[in-house]
């Protein structure tokens, strides 16, 4: 599969985030802005992990229904993948 920019874009802010908290951390700021911060970043993550599902659900989709094969255990894959994420 390949990656668009978008989602390598949103997995290079989200290294300046981890980035920042380790600042953060280096410079003992207090817990509460840190937690906010890791809060922000397992968000931006989330959306990553459902973008790149959705991406690649649709590709697979498109594929099986060219193929004339039944979509059914791609959609079962996706779903599966995105509960593993949590």
């Amino acid at each position: 599969m390949k990656y668009g920019d978008n989602v390598k874009n949103r997995l290079k802010r989200v290294e300046g985030q981890v980035r920042g908290v380790l600042s953060m951390m280096e410079t003992d700021k207090d817990c509460k802005e840190v937690v906010s911060q890791l809060s922000a970043i397992r968000s931006a993550v989330d959306k990553a992990i459902a973008l790149i599902v959705a991406e690649n659900l649709a590709a697979c989709i498109k594929e099986e229904l060219a193929e004339g094969r039944d979509t059914d255990q791609v959609v079962q894959e996706a779903i599966q993948l995105l509960v593993k994420s949590r």
